[in-house]
């Protein structure tokens, strides 16, 4: 078990980003300390891991939330067939928009790039900064 700062280090985030994603509900600490300090495993870790690298697809929490939700029962596949289906495609779907949501992100980098460099274009080759 881990204290929060343990956690907060690992995961390059600051103990407030760490204490909203709990108000949130994208992580639950497993368990607390004797002194009631907030401890997590290892699963609690990569939990908050994915969210940080899932942060860019600019899902809504409650979004994020149920796509961590349903990749944790799938994962555990301690449902029916009919439940695990419904699952797989609930799944599939926030993953079609996340997916969606980050070719959006790219093509409004690549646009920004180009602008950039023809911005650049424009300057007196003797105004480019030097390496």
């Amino acid at each position: 078990m881990h204290h929060i700062g343990t956690v907060a280090r690992r995961t390059a985030m600051s103990l407030r980003t760490v204490r909203y994603y709990e108000e949130v509900g994208l992580v639950q600490p497993s368990g607390r300390s004797e002194g009631g300090f907030r401890l997590y495993t290892e699963a609690d870790v990569q939990r908050l891991l994915l969210v940080r690298a899932l942060r860019p697809a600019e899902l809504a929490n409650p979004e994020l939330a149920e796509l961590l939700e349903l990749h944790e029962r799938i994962v555990g596949a301690g449902e029916d067939a009919v439940d695990q289906a419904e699952a797989q495609a609930r799944l599939a779907s926030l993953l079609d928009m996340a997916a969606e949501r980050i070719r959006h992100k790219r093509e409004r980098l690549i646009a920004a790039e180009l602008a950039v460099e023809l911005l650049g274009d424009a300057l007196p080759r003797s105004a480019e900064p030097q390496a």
